[in-house]
């Protein structure tokens, strides 16, 4: 999902938080939003008008009877404009403000016009006390309830105050995630979608595995782009070198760093799910025995030979397992007989369809931004994708397959 041409309109309220709003504000429109501002008079104590109207290029609506203002109804013809509203930071004054439909300022009289049209996202900050009023509970779990509102979670850590608690404002990257869902089409509402995603470690001692180059990022780019579209994606990770970005909690994360607790886990969840991509670059062997203490070289050693054994073949399991109306769709990374070996995995372990791609082809393959797959059906349908970031490539997976 870009948001590349999207309206969006930021209001903030008077918190600390409201420092990070610029930096999110500037990442926006390097994406090609257009951002538009609305502010109570509190939230300019903590972050200038010009900053906002710097980072923008345009005008803040901080005062419903300023002179300055383009229309004389800002509170209206702002919602009618966006294409979404982020308010961020969400002190608890507000909260309650909205809850009980108040609308005396800019921010609130815009917010009151906005939420019965138009993907509303709401993200508290304050002091853990505060949030854990229960007058403050009772107003979130109020428009937690309205049909065009989403709620993020505060996130935990160190705050204004000094000390340390749940109330923070999520980072920037977070809220424009929000974003995006909030933009998405719901095309996979209601499904549960398991995704692998990273490389497995397979130990030889405390201190010592062996693994691949798999960063994680295509898998993690199908897993936001299947929870933007309104899934629900359980993600069993190895070792991953991207951030999971989970806004709404609508992503469950599974660890399992070694193939074995990989298998275990997709095993344990396949019975609840509607279909699986698995992405993640699982080793083919182990160690045999882990050794209990780190390995030494003795003195005049040239020489360590390790046994290795294969390991669980989770795809192929997960295909013997496979009930009616479930789909099941693989990766395969070749460096030869790219497709052959792709249609004989496809069809050996059940697939319903299988991705390509080959460490041949500049820019594609692990550690990169960028990919280029080809996507194998069953019945011989293939599509050829062109190099593009492994975020595009995910969402045009996605529209491929589902």
């Amino acid at each position: 999902m870009s948001l590349a041409g999207k309206h969006i309109l930021i209001g903030i309220s008077g918190g600390i938080a409201a420092y990070k709003i610029p930096e999110l504000i500037r990442s926006l429109v390097k994406e090609g939003a257009e951002v538009r501002v609305t502010t109570t008079r509190h939230a300019l104590e903590f972050v200038t008008e010009l900053t906002l109207q710097t980072v923008s290029g345009n005008r803040v609506y901080s005062d419903v009877f300023a002179a300055i203002n383009e229309h004389s109804t800002e509170h209206i013809s702002l919602p009618d404009w966006c294409d979404a509203m982020l308010v961020a930071p969400t002190t608890a004054n507000v909260l309650a403000k909205m809850a009980t439909g108040i609308a005396d300022d800019a921010l609130t009289t815009t917010i009151c016009s906005c939420v019965a049209r138009k993907p509303v996202i709401v993200a508290p900050a304050m002091n853990d006390k505060m949030w854990e009023n229960p007058a403050t509970r009772h107003a979130v779990e109020t428009i937690r309830g309205w049909q065009n509102v989403r709620v993020i979670e505060p996130a935990e850590g160190p705050l204004a105050c000094g000390t340390s608690g749940k109330g923070r404002m999520p980072e920037p990257e977070v809220l424009q995630e929000a974003l995006e869902y909030a933009l998405t089409p719901q095309t996979l509402a209601g499904q549960k979608i398991l995704i692998t995603a990273g490389g497995t470690q397979e130990k030889i001692d405390p201190v010592r595995f062996i693994s691949n180059y798999s960063t994680g990022k295509m898998g993690i780019a199908l897993v936001h782009a299947c929870a933007r579209r309104g899934a629900e994606v359980t993600l069993v990770c190895g070792s991953v070198q991207v951030p999971v970005i989970n806004p709404f909690g609508t992503i469950h994360r599974i660890d399992a760093l070694s193939a074995q607790e990989m298998y275990e886990a997709c095993m344990e969840e396949w019975h609840k799910m509607n279909s699986a991509i698995l992405c993640a670059a699982v080793a083919d062997f182990a160690p045999s025995q882990t050794a209990s203490e780190k390995i030494k070289k003795q003195a005049g050693q040239t020489e360590l030979t390790l046994h290795l054994s294969t390991t669980p073949d989770i795809a192929r399991s997960l295909g013997e397992h496979k009930q009616p109306g479930q789909r099941l769709i693989g990766f395969a990374l070749e460096t030869e007989h790219e497709q052959e070996n792709a249609l004989s995995k496809m069809e050996r372990k059940h697939l319903d369809a299988i991705i390509l791609n080959s460490l041949r082809e500049e820019g594609a393959g692990f550690g990169v931004d960028t990919n280029r797959v080809t996507i194998f059906r069953t019945g011989q349908q293939q599509t050829a994708l062109p190099m593009q970031s492994k975020a595009v490539t995910a969402e045009s997976i996605i529209d491929a397959l589902f």
